[in-house]
């Protein structure tokens, strides 16, 4: 087996890594501190085709696989969970079931120019009382002339206060089987979508909003495919997307792990750094061995996805051991740190808010352990 990276994927992390450090990670505090992402991020990334990285170029996309694509999540979230959630929202959930099912002139609507960085997009799944039970969303959409009025609500929804239009899941049959939801894309603003800003302890760089949706009217031509019942979009949708917020806690991982080093060497206690103190070196060296475990974790499901074989559990199987990874890595920061980790002069205290959203988000710890766990039985 073949665990290097090829020439052109290294040259991609650190064509990535120059692009974060000096167009990002200037950013990266204030937009923390005020709620706010900026917006011009979106025809930056669009013109190094980051924003088309999983996309043939055929269909204007870079063309790369998944392996590459987790190396951008990875070096992105590196500098910025925040900013590579808004991101992600909008390059894969957002877009990428559009792309997948969607005609040929919703692709040439929606998709296109948001590859184009011209329109920003997000995905509205999740609902106040869903929970993690997709097949229980109760927003509905109901036919009338010419299209679909939606009711309903959705929560935690990324992108949502700046986007241009959103993906969104309808229940269009009051029965619970997976035929009866589909997908919506709902240009935006609509009068009958009233979007809020939401304040987070976690990602605080990206923008989430709570949708509360009345009588929304949907066009025809705005239900993805022209056909009701696109829940197995949904499902493919997150497998892969799962993989990928695992190269995401990687990526904070290694940065919560590379800070921690820096401070041990400089920090001086008692006359010596602290990373001479047997204390501080365990803690370190249980984070990089812990690191270098969810490293392959992380590249192996990718490698499966490129294959075509990627099944949910083994994707559940890798965000679980990711996602619970970064969340101990980044407390151990916290606490090599000390009173310092308190600070906001650091970037521990931050990283580690970040990482405690994807022991919830995109699934939750609990969940993927109920898929493992299932698979087990089969």
């Amino acid at each position: 087996m073949d665990f290097n990276f090829t020439p052109e994927q290294e040259q991609v992390r650190e064509t990535i890594r120059r692009f974060t450090e000096t167009e990002i990670a200037p950013l990266v505090r204030e937009a923390d501190e005020m709620e706010k992402f900026p917006r011009e991020l979106f025809p930056k990334w669009a013109e190094l085709g980051l924003l088309g990285i999983r996309y043939p170029e055929a269909d204007g996309g870079s063309g790369f696989d998944k392996v590459t694509d987790c190396i951008i999540r990875e070096e992105m979230s590196y500098i910025s969970q925040g900013f590579a959630s808004a991101w992600s929202a909008h390059t894969h959930l957002g877009i990428w079931p559009i792309w997948k099912s969607g005609t040929e002139a919703q692709k040439e609507r929606f998709f296109r120019p948001a590859l184009n960085g011209q329109k920003i997009a997000g995905f509205g799944l999740s609902e106040p009382d869903g929970g993690s039970n997709i097949r229980a969303l109760i927003t509905k959409a109901e036919r009338t002339d010419g299209g679909y009025i939606l009711n309903g609500a959705k929560l935690y929804i990324t992108n949502s206060p700046i986007a241009d239009f959103l993906t969104v899941a309808a229940r269009t049959s009051p029965d619970l089987r997976p035929e009866a939801i589909s997908l919506f894309i709902v240009e935006l603003p609509n009068p009958g979508f009233a979007i809020s800003s939401l304040d987070k302890e976690g990602i605080r760089a990206s923008e989430t909003g709570l949708i509360h949706i009345t009588d929304a009217f949907v066009p025809d031509d705005c239900l993805l495919g022209g056909r009701e019942g696109t829940y197995p979009v949904i499902l493919e949708s997150l497998s892969e997307n799962r993989v990928g917020v695992s190269a995401n806690c990687l990526g904070m991982a290694r940065a919560a792990l590379d800070t921690s080093l820096a401070f041990a060497k400089d920090r001086i206690v008692a006359g010596k750094p602290i990373i001479e103190y047997q204390a501080i070196a365990h803690k370190l060296a249980d984070m990089a061995a812990e690191i270098e475990a969810i490293k392959w974790h992380v590249y192996y499901g990718a490698w499966r996805v490129d294959q075509g074989t990627l099944d949910i559990a083994t994707a559940s199987r890798v965000k679980l051991m990711a996602s619970e990874a970064a969340v101990r890595i980044s407390e151990a920061a916290i606490r090599i740190h000390g009173g310092a980790g308190l600070m906001r002069e650091y970037p521990v205290g931050r990283i580690h808010r970040d990482a405690l959203v994807y022991v919830i988000g995109e699934g939750t710890s609990e969940i993927q352990r109920n898929i493992i766990a299932r698979d087990l039985k089969n």
